[in-house]
C-alpha cells in the first residue's frame, strides 16, 4: 500500500481535463446568450437593474459585460476582450464576444472527439492571420484630398455605427454633429476634449454642439444677477484660491484683553480678502472661475466692477477650460500678469432647459468642444451618450486608419469563403477546424438575420451564391429583408475595427482553449482568498 500524498490544502476542488474544457466553453455560450440579441439595426436593448437599483437600458456590447457579474474565470475573458475593443475601437464590442463564442461552439466537437487543444490553437492562429492579410488586401483606401468626400465618407461611417442603437430615427442628424466635434479636435484628437452634457427635458434634435467649453452654472450666491451674463474677448482668470471669510477654527484659543484688539483680528481678515480681490480686479480680468467656492463677499465686489465669477466649478472642466482659453490655474494672486490670463471671443450665459449654462466659444489655444444632449429619461440620455461615444470612436479610428469595408456581415461571408476555399487545399485535421473556423464567421450575419425575424437560412445561401461569384460585397440589407451590396449601399466600417474584433476574438479562444484544468481555493468560497486560478497546459 503506497501512502496517499496530500499536495493540495483540503478543500480545495480541482477539476482538469476534457469536461473542464467542456464546462469552460459551455459557460462562455451562456456569456454569448446575454448579448447575442443585442447586434445590429434590429437589435434588442437589454435592461440591467444593478445591486442598488439603478436601472441602465444599453444595446452596447461592453456596457452589458460590464454590468453583468460574471463570476466563471473562463467566461471572464470574454468580458475582457469586449472592454478591448470598446478601449481600443470604441464598436464591434457585441461582434467580438459573438465570434468567440462561435469559435469555441463550432471546436466543441473536435474537443470530444479528442483533438488536442494545441493543434486546434495553431489552427485558429493560422485562421486568424489570413483572415486578417484577406482584410488589408480588400480593404478600400479613403481619398483624403477632397474635403467634401472626405466628410461624407466618415458621416456614413458614423451613420453605421449609429444604426444599431436607440437613436437610430436621429443617425442623419448625428452622425453629422459627430463628425463636427471629431474635426474640431486638433490631430492628435484626444478624447478628453469632448465633454458631453445631459440635460433632461426637449428633444433629441435639441441638442447642439459648442465650439468650445460649456458647463453647467455652479452654486453661486447673492449678487449673481447683478453680474453681466455676456462678454466680447474676456480675459479669464482660473483659481484654485477661496474667495471667502473663513470661519474661525473650533479648537483655536485666542486670549485678547480689549474689544479694540478682537477688532484688529477681525479688520485683518477682511483686509485680506479685499487684497486677493482688488488683485484680481487690476488683473483685468472679466471673467473669474475657481476650483473653490467664491463667498457672497466677492460675488458682490465682483458684480459691482462688472465682473462675472463661478466658484467650485469641476476639476475636469476647469482641465478643459485651461486647455481651450490659454492662461494657467493660480493659486496665489501675487504677481498675476497676462500670461497667467486665458481668453475666449465671447463668453454668455445662457438658458438650455432647465439649467443655465456658461459658454466659452472661439478659444484660442486648443481645439475643443462640448455635446449638450437633450432628451427625455434619464437613462434614454446615458445610453444616447454611449452610442455618441462608440460613434466619436469611429470617426476618430476611420481618420486615423484611411480605409474601410463594407458592414452587415459582408465582410465576415467573403473571409468565410476565402478560409473555405483554403481549407480545401490543405491535409489533416487542419482542414477540419479552418472549415469549422470559417464555419463560424457566418454567425455575424445569421444573427443579424435572426435579430431582425428573417429566414437566416435563405438569405446565407443567397450570400453564399453571390460571394461565389465573386461579389465580395454583398451583405444582409435589413431594411428589405433582403441581401445587396453594402459597399454601394454605403454600410461602411474602418477596417480597423474588424481586425481589432477578429484578433481578440481568437486570443481568448486560444486562452480558453489552452486551459485544462482549474484550481478553486477553498478560501475563495467564504469570500476571501486568491479565487479561481485557470491552469495553462504546459506547451508540447
Amino acid at each position: 500500500m503506497q501512502p496517499q500524498i496530500i499536495l493540495l490544502k483540503e478543500g480545495t476542488e480541482s477539476s482538469q481535463g476534457k469536461p473542464q474544457l467542456i464546462s469552460n466553453i459551455n459557460a462562455c455560450q451562456v456569456v454569448v446568450d446575454a448579448v447575442r440579441t443585442t447586434l445590429g439595426p434590429r437589435g434588442m436593448d437589454k435592461l440591467i437593474v444593478g445591486s442598488n437599483g439603478k436601472a441602465t437600458i444599453s444595446n452596447d456590447g461592453a456596457t452589458i459585460m460590464k454590468l453583468l457579474d460574471i463570476v466563471h474565470p473562463a467566461a471572464k475573458t470574454l468580458v475582457d476582450i469586449a472592454k478591448s475593443q470598446d478601449a481600443e475601437v470604441g464598436d464591434g464590442t457585441t461582434s467580438v464576444v459573438l465570434l468567440a463564442g462561435e469559435y469555441l461552439k463550432q471546436l466543441k466537437p473536435y474537443v470530444d472527439e479528442g483533438v488536442h487543444p494545441r493543434n486546434m490553437i495553431k489552427a485558429v492562429r493560422k485562421a486568424t492571420q489570413l483572415a486578417l492579410d484577406k482584410i488589408n488586401s480588400l480593404a478600400v483606401k479613403i481619398e483624403k484630398s477632397n474635403d467634401s468626400q472626405h466628410r461624407a465618407l466618415l458621416e456614413k461611417c458614423a451613420a453605421t455605427a449609429l444604426s444599431s442603437k436607440l437613436i437610430h430615427q436621429q443617425k442623419g442628424f448625428f452622425s453629422k454633429m459627430v463628425v463636427d466635434t471629431v474635426l474640431q479636435l486638433d490631430d492628435l484628437l484626444p478624447l478628453d476634449m469632448i465633454g458631453i452634457k445631459k440635460i433632461q427635458g426637449g428633444a433629441l434634435e435639441d441638442s447642439l454642439l459648442v465650439a468650445g467649453v460649456a458647463f453647467k452654472k455652479t452654486f453661486s450666491y447673492a449678487g449673481f444677477e447683478m453680474q453681466p451674463k455676456n462678454y466680447k474677448n474676456p480675459k479669464i482668470a482660473l483659481l484654485n484660491i477661496e474667495l471667502e471669510l473663513k470661519a474661525e477654527r473650533d479648537n483655536a484659543e485666542i486670549r485678547l484683553n480689549s474689544v479694540e484688539e478682537y477688532q484688529k483680528v477681525v479688520d485683518v481678515e477682511w483686509q485680506i480678502l479685499y487684497e486677493k480681490l482688488d488683485k484680481i480686479a487690476k488683473s483685468g480680468a472679466q471673467v473669474v472661475l475657481s476650483k473653490l467656492p467664491i463667498g457672497d463677499v466677492a460675488t458682490q465686489y465682483f458684480a459691482d466692477r462688472d465682473m462675472f465669477c463661478a466658484g467650485r466649478v469641476p476639476e475636469e472642466d476647469m482641465k478643459r477650460t485651461m486647455k481651450a482659453c490659454g492662461g494657467s490655474i493660480i493659486s496665489t494672486t501675487k504677481d498675476m500678469t497676462d500670461a497667467m490670463l486665458g481668453s475666449c471671443e465671447h463668453f454668455e450665459e445662457k438658458q438650455i432647459g432647465g439649467e443655465r449654462f456658461n459658454i466659452f466659444a472661439g478659444c484660442p489655444q486648443a481645439k475643443t468642444c462640448t455635446l449638450i444632449l437633450r432628451g427625455g429619461a434619464e437613462q434614454f440620455l446615458e445610453e444616447t451618450e454611449r452610442s455618441l461615444h462608440d460613434a466619436i470612436m469611429i470617426v476618430r479610428r476611420t481618420i486615423k486608419n484611411d480605409s474601410v469595408v463594407a458592414g452587415g456581415g459582408a465582410i465576415e461571408m467573403e473571409l468565410s469563403k476565402a478560409l473555405r476555399d483554403y481549407s480545401r487545399t490543405i491535409a489533416g485535421k487542419e482542414q477540419l477546424l479552418i472549415g469549422a473556423i470559417a464555419k463560424a464567421l457566418e454567425i455575424i450575419p445569421r444573427q443579424l438575420c435572426d435579430n431582425a425575424g428573417f429566414d437566416a437560412t435563405a438569405i446565407l445561401n443567397k450570400l453564399r451564391q453571390k460571394h461565389a461569384q465573386g461579389s465580395c460585397w454583398y451583405g444582409v440589407d435589413v431594411m428589405t429583408e433582403d441581401i445587396s451590396d453594402n459597399m454601394e449601399k454605403c454600410v461602411w466600417e474602418p477596417a480597423v475595427v474588424k481586425k481589432n474584433a477578429l484578433q481578440a476574438a481568437s486570443e481568448a479562444v486560444c486562452l480558453i482553449l489552452s486551459v485544462d484544468e482549474t484550481i478553486k481555493n477553498p478560501k475563495s468560497s467564504s469570500g476571501g482568498g486568491a479565487g479561481d486560478l485557470p491552469v495553462p497546459r504546459k506547451p508540447m
